[in-house]
């Protein structure tokens, strides 16, 4: 059979290891109060639990993704899903928590191989609309992310937390035999010598955790060394990388690109929107309203259908219209979203949530499209690899800061007054949102 008529079975199998890091991600949030239960865990401990996630596949992605060069891209992608079948079956055996922590990182190390390589397989096998289908692992990845706690949820019904880890296995089976049969073997470059900038992959796993450990500590107070030591690693990794030949992120590629990097920092704002939203909603319906897992994962549909029924929408508007109305029109129904948080209760009918969520959604689903191709409108072909790892990393980050946001607005309990003081937070990263818009749609590319 040839190629191309492989091509189908190629795509389908790559989706499928694409979905699973964001599906992991979120449908772990409907899981949480049963989790806190079971384990007596403190909403820090549950912080650590979300955000040790992000810190590894911030980490690992980009590392991963230049491994997979090197190494071939079939080969990384089947070593990424077995790690995953491996967390899936040992993850619900877990009797505390530094052993889930520690199969949740294997997890995390495992779904950051598959964007990258996938993303690789897709541009060495895929001849015919191919940023079209980068384009669409894109949507599969955000789908799975808003589906994910009404999976969960609905799950959790009949086989409670552990089996958010079991739904893993028959995804992983299909992908795996598909990768197996369909892909193609990898074709070693054996002119071009690779070395891998250990130091800089040192420095930038090391900031990144200072940053995480800084953020999360925030709500016993502002650590100031542990502040001064993030700052003192970020100078020193920018430095060290800017003088490299081979870097592990080229700092470089920001400097040239200045609206480029801002699309990034947009977009990293945007998730912390979205995220923050996504996580804390699952436990204030079950612990607040007093909701099932079941009705609080059919409740976060809302936020769930308006992200994805958007996408489409607002790539058509883009078409017609360019970038700047949409993404401006993105920002402030975003405004109107944080807004409405505030007029969340500890009596608030589940309808009602449904409509704050679908807001949020709308304006997601705008701001993830959007973004994303905006991003690509500015880059070249050949630079597109380090783009899409870089947009992975951005969004990691954003979860990490949306994770850290939780941690300190929840951390006396989940009530209504503290989801005023996450509301406010959000307002504000909201409102930075709109000057940031304005500025990256001013040269905007017609798609």
């Amino acid at each position: 059979m040839s190629l191309r008529k492989n091509e189908k079975f190629i795509i389908l199998a790559v989706s499928l290891g694409v979905i699973l890091n964001p599906l992991n991600t979120t449908m772990i949030t409907v899981a949480l109060p049963a989790i806190q239960r079971d384990f007596q865990l403190s909403a820090t401990d549950i912080s650590w639990l979300i955000a040790s996630y992000f810190i590894i596949s911030a980490i690992f992605t980009p590392l991963i993704g230049k491994l997979s060069d090197i190494y071939g891209r079939k080969l990384i992608f089947l070593i990424g899903l077995g790690l995953v079948v491996v967390s899936s079956i040992l993850a619900p055996l877990s009797p505390n928590l530094p052993v889930l922590l520690a199969m949740r990182g294997i997890q995390a190390i495992g779904t950051s191989a598959l964007f990258p390589a996938g993303v690789g397989i897709i541009r060495h096998t895929i001849q015919h609309n191919q940023n079209r289908v980068i384009g669409t692992l894109a949507v599969f990845a955000t789908t799975s992310a808003a589906f994910g706690p009404t999976i969960g949820g609905i799950l959790i019904q009949f086989g409670g937390w552990p089996v958010i880890f079991y739904v893993n296995l028959p995804i992983l089976a299909i992908g795996i035999a598909l990768t197996w049969i369909f892909i193609p073997k990898d074709k070693r470059n054996k002119e071009k010598a690779y070395k891998l900038d250990i130091l800089g992959i040192l420095l930038f796993s090391l900031f990144i955790t200072c940053w995480m450990v800084f953020l999360l500590g925030l709500e016993q107070g502002v650590q100031i060394g542990t502040l001064i030591l993030a700052i003192l690693l970020t100078i020193a990794f920018y430095f060290y990388e800017k003088n490299r030949e081979e870097p592990f992120i080229n700092v470089h590629f920001f400097r040239k690109n200045l609206n480029v990097a801002l699309i990034f920092v947009q977009y990293i704002l945007s998730t912390v929107i979205f995220f923050a939203v996504l996580l804390s909603f699952p436990t204030f319906i079950q612990s607040v309203l007093g909701a099932s897992s079941q009705m609080a994962g059919i409740a976060m549909l809302s936020l769930s259908i308006f992200a994805m029924i958007m996408t489409p929408i607002a790539t058509r508007w883009m078409e017609r219209a360019g970038f700047r109305i949409p993404l401006l029109a993105s920002v402030f129904i975003g405004l109107v979203g944080v807004f409405l948080l505030f007029t969340v209760k500890d009596d608030s009918p589940l309808v009602w949530i449904g409509v704050v969520l679908a807001v949020t959604g709308i304006s997601n689903g705008i701001q993830n499209i959007g973004l994303q191709n905006l991003l690509y409108s500015f880059i070249d072909v050949e630079e597109s690899g380090i783009a899409s790892g870089l947009l992975m990393t951005s969004r990691f980050i954003g979860n990490i800061l949306a994770s850290s946001i939780y941690g300190v607005a929840f951390a006396t309990g989940m009530n209504v007054g503290n989801m005023s003081t996450m509301a406010l937070v959000l307002v504000v990263v909201a409102i930075v949102l709109v000057p940031g818009m304005l500025y990256v749609t001013m040269k905007e590319k017609r798609l």
